[in-house]
């Protein structure tokens, strides 16, 4: 299959499993690529977020606490910046600071921006993968290079059980390349 058919397959796989919720901006409304992915997933299990990326993690980490497996969409890496705080200092320090007490599963969807055919300039294009996995001790960073990479990732995302969250990074480019 394709890059873009893999994560379509993949969101579908994950929104069988009706713990799981998706959350993000354009998740229940068309506005970017990942949008496309989400056909297959019940509409009851998309939350629509505003622009507030802090305020989506924390969400999604209290819906983990609370039983859910939240997978939250940050179209670019460069937007998980703006929720650094939430991801380094709380989903993976919580099961640290808890001595195990509180174990969130939070899978992180994101992307480094498409360059082609249009650069949409250096605030969109960014991948920090290494970077964070350098700040992160219980969330796993996987970057999705091939198509063939992509269902197996989203399936160790779900079925982990090392009490790690994961950040899955897609390359936008590979949407249409590969």
């Amino acid at each position: 299959m394709k890059y873009a058919e893999e994560l379509t397959r993949s969101m579908t796989f994950l929104g069988q499993d009706p713990r799981v919720v998706f959350i993000g901006q354009a998740v229940a409304y068309p506005g970017t690529a990942m949008t496309g992915t989400l056909t297959g997933v019940p509409d009851n299990q998309k939350i629509e977020f505003p622009v507030a990326e802090e305020l989506q993690l924390g969400a999604s980490i209290g819906m983990s606490l609370a039983g859910f497996i939240p997978v939250t969409l940050f179209p670019r890496w460069n937007f998980v910046l703006l929720a650094t705080g939430q991801l380094v200092l709380h989903l993976d320090k919580l099961s640290l600071m808890s001595q195990q007490g509180y174990v969130p599963k939070v899978i992180i969807r994101t992307s480094v921006g498409s360059e082609r055919p249009l650069h949409p300039s250096y605030q969109h294009v960014g991948n920090f993968s290494q970077a964070f996995r350098l700040m992160l001790d219980n969330v796993e960073v996987i970057e999705l290079n091939e198509p063939d990479d992509i269902f197996p990732a989203y399936e160790k995302a779900i079925l982990r059980k090392d009490g790690k969250s994961t950040i899955l990074v897609e390359f936008g480019d590979y949407y249409v390349e590969k």
